[in-house]
């Protein structure tokens, strides 16, 4: 070893006899290395010190092998592209709804289409967005959990040192950081205004994906189902209603089966319908005008726009119907994979939805009267009923994307405190992210049927869908851009490129797609404003919440004082858990608990659970603890940390007997640190033998290898194995006397003079919500008979 590291490791051991921490060099612990991380002690859950163990890596979904890959990719065709593969059923007729007045204006839509489909679906969300991904799971929330884990943009104040020891939760180190990046979050950070509208745009987003989740099922069966009025004119409008009604209907019943299954029945359908447009197409451009092809050059859009001026601005609305379910192939991919969903978009959609675009264009250019019914008169005679029934099942399969997208967004927001709890159901042990929301379905279902009933023809319904589409597209670019600068770190010509092209475009088609608002366009917004209401309301008190218990937590010493004192408490043999919000502090329903019943069991532990802004937490990361002093207390803070795709009950065995295992584990790591950390400190003389012990063993392979005295190494592991075991004999006391878990039940009101707002929010539209949702012990799988509430009123 040389002189140089010697003497780093004595100036280290100094700094630890000042700084009473542990050393950061690495130690052998039963031939297993220890790094300074594992020894670290955080101050985040209150003024007593605390450990936890965590590795430090990049955290992403799994490496996923290539045959998975390719499974998942045939999945998603089921899945994900059938909003967006069904979009030929409309979209000429939507565009040219005033029928086409010259025959270059379907080479300057088709260009339109081409390019808007290569530059959005393609360039942006496959090859863009999709790196954006929070571990593996996409949607608006995953954006701005990328962003709140970069900089404090959060306005729960709940984040800890603690966290960053997550090993998915730090962001990859970026090796050129630009001014402009810290200068951009440092105005976020600071911003409490930036906090607020970052929040709001999420909410809009989401719940605009909602609402496209509602309108998708809509537009598509109705499409499909009224191509039946070519073969036959006894079918009415009326019957074509009802038969897409009773067709939604059975859509949302089988739901219940979970993405996977549902996957596999819908892939093979969508197969053969891409396959079918794609043939169809390709016979239509052969057989009628192979010239559409010069529709590539975007010089025909030019001259489009300058032969149709405002109406061919107002026609973007039905172009944009080409994009429509875009924001699937983002929301959709925690079902899936990044590399699954490119693969599936570039071999089939994408090909498949160009020749059909094209060979309808070359069939309209030869038959300008027959727009309003494009793609069912572009169908070869013999090939119709086929393509009928085809196209039947594929716009059933088209809701598909947006239905499972809703679910995974939902889950997201509730995970953040953005939701009212509901019931998420995990249908896939094989796929992380296939998740199922019962009352979220049949609220989905409940609302196509109303929408189908009410506007009954898909002209009013595309009205209404473009804006949905556009305004989450939008939104979804604005918070690209933060991470482009942010994140990413790119160059900023390649910032401004992205503006001032994708940009351009999304904002002209909002543009066009606001202007139909009286027409259908305001049901969106209605469907959003409604959301954002809830979510709203719920947000704001659950802050509030927080904040009220942070003021008026319970601290260590008044914990101490009264635990202490025999006068005032008996001891009860056993394990109470204790849970709430809070994460940092003893809550204020302890002390509401003590003051009523003067008792105590031998063993407390306060749990607290907590969710990261990140999709997943490890397992063995999920469960904090921390020791409340004074040790002969056995009073413990427990933080479980999921991400917003965990479940709390998505174990193998019982919460409670996970959480005992693991604090068995903590005590035993503890008494471990501790008994090392009096070895480190004996003094100046111990170090030098232990340097001296270190330099005999450098006869490794590559020269440096740091080792400890076996003696002190066998000496050490004896004390700390003997306190250990003495601590656990009283753990193992109190699990045998029996666990009792207690819930608080805060009723949450108004304080007194608070202003008619104020009290309709709280007193009224929070507690609506609440009363009508799921209660804290069906998160996880608390045994009733072992469960105790304690009420406690919140005046906020």
């Amino acid at each position: 070893m040389s002189g140089d590291v010697v003497e780093e490791f004595q100036e280290n051991a100094r700094q630890q006899a000042e700084t009473a921490s542990p050393s950061p060099s690495p130690i052998l612990m039963n031939g297993k290395k220890l790094s300074s991380n594992k020894l670290r002690r955080y101050d985040s859950l209150d003024i007593e010190s605390a450990k936890y163990l965590g590795h430090h890596r990049h955290g992403s979904k799994q490496a996923v092998e290539w045959p998975v890959i390719l499974s998942l990719a045939f999945q998603s065709i089921g899945i994900v592209y059938g909003d967006i593969g069904t979009s030929p059923l409309y979209v000429y007729s939507s565009t040219f709804s005033q029928g086409i007045k010259h025959n270059d204006d379907v080479l300057g839509v088709l260009s339109l289409i081409f390019h808007t489909i290569t530059l959005i679906p393609l360039i942006k969300y496959v090859f863009i967005v999709l790196r954006a991904t929070d571990n593996g799971d996409g949607g608006t929330f995953a954006l701005y959990s990328l962003l709140c884990r970069y900089a404090r943009i959060g306005l729960i104040p709940s984040q800890q040192p603690e966290n960053q020891d997550v090993s998915n939760f730090q962001l990859e180190p970026s090796s050129n950081r630009l001014l402009r990046a810290s200068r951009l979050k440092s105005k976020l950070e600071k911003s409490q205004f930036a906090k607020f509208f970052l929040l709001f745009a999420t909410m809009l987003g989401t719940s605009m994906v909602i609402g496209d989740g509602v309108l998708t099922p809509c537009i598509s069966v109705l499409s499909a189902v009224g191509g039946i009025k070519r073969a036959t004119s006894s079918v009415t409008e009326d019957m074509i209603v009802w038969i897409s009604v009773a067709i939604l209907v059975c859509l949302f019943t089988v739901q219940r089966f979970g993405t996977d299954k549902v996957g596999y029945s819908f892939a093979p359908i969508i197969c053969v319908w891409f396959a079918s447009v794609g043939t169809i197409g390709l016979y239509n451009f052969v057989k009628y005008d192979p010239g559409v092809i010069k529709a590539i050059n975007p010089v025909y859009i030019v001259y489009y726009f300058r032969r149709n001026k405002k109406e061919g601005w107002i026609s973007l609305g039905g172009i944009v119907l080409a994009i429509t379910g875009t924001e699937a192939l983002f929301a959709d991919v925690g079902h899936f994979t990044v590399r699954s969903i490119q693969i599936s978009m570039c071999t089939a959609t994408y090909p498949s939805l160009i020749l059909a675009y094209a060979g309808q264009a070359t069939f309209l250019r030869k038959h300008n009267s027959l727009v309003n019914d494009a793609f069912y008169e572009s169908i070869p005679g013999p090939l119709y009923w086929p393509m009928f029934v085809i196209a039947i099942l594929a716009a059933i399969i088209a809701s598909q994307a947006m239905i499972s997208g809703t679910f995974s967004i939902i889950q997201q927001s509730l995970s953040l405190g953005c939701f009212p709890r509901v019931k998420i159901v995990h249908t896939s042990s094989k796929y992380e992210g296939q998740v199922y929301i019962p009352e979220i379905n049949y609220l989905l279902m409940l609302a196509c049927v109303g929408v189908t009933l009410g506007f009954r023809t898909t002209e009013k319904i595309g009205n209404a869908y473009g804006i949905a589409v556009v305004f989450v597209m939008t939104l979804t670019s604005g918070f690209l851009v933060l991470i482009m600068i942010m994140i990413w770190k790119w160059n900023i010509f390649f910032v401004i490129a992205y503006i001032l092209v994708v940009g351009t475009v999304e904002l002209l088609y909002l543009s066009s797609v606001l202007y139909k608002f009286y027409r259908g366009g305001y049901l969106p917004l209605a469907f959003a404003a409604l959301l954002m209401t809830i979510m709203y309301v719920w947000n704001h008190v659950y802050r509030r919440k927080y904040y009220y218990e942070l003021d008026h937590k319970m601290s260590p010493e008044k914990l101490r004082e009264i635990a202490t004192d025999p006068a005032s408490l008996c001891c009860l043999p056993g394990l109470a858990v204790f849970y709430s919000e809070l994460v940092q502090g003893i809550p204020p329903i302890f002390k509401h608990y003590v003051e009523n019943v003067p008792a105590i069991h031998s063993v407390v532990i306060f749990v607290s659970i907590k969710s990261l802004p990140i999709s997943k937490v490890p397992s063995e990361e999920q469960f904090l603890f921390r020791r409340v002093e004074p040790q002969e207390l056995n009073v413990f803070r427990c933080v479980v940390r999921y991400g917003y795709t965990d479940s709390g009950n998505e174990h193998d065995e019982p919460f409670e007997r996970l959480l005992f295992q693991r604090l068995r584990e903590y005590v035993m790591e503890e008494h471990w640190t501790m008994t090392h950390q009096e070895r480190l400190n004996k003094g100046k003389d111990g170090d030098e033998r232990l340097v001296d012990r270190l330099e005999s063993a450098e006869n490794c392979e590559n020269g440096v290898k740091k080792v400890i005295d076996d003696e002190a190494n066998d000496n050490c592991k004896y004390k700390a194995q003997e306190a250990s075991e003495r601590e656990i004999r009283v753990l193992d006391r109190a699990w045998r006397a029996g666990v009792v878990h207690l819930i608080g039940e805060n009723e949450v009101v108004a304080g007194k003079g608070a202003s008619l707002g104020k009290r309709v929010l709280i007193d009224y539209a929070y507690n609506f919500l609440k009363k009508n949702l799921r209660q804290s012990d069906k998160i996880f799988d608390i045994p009733h008979k072992r469960m105790l509430k304690v009420g406690m009123t919140y005046e906020l």
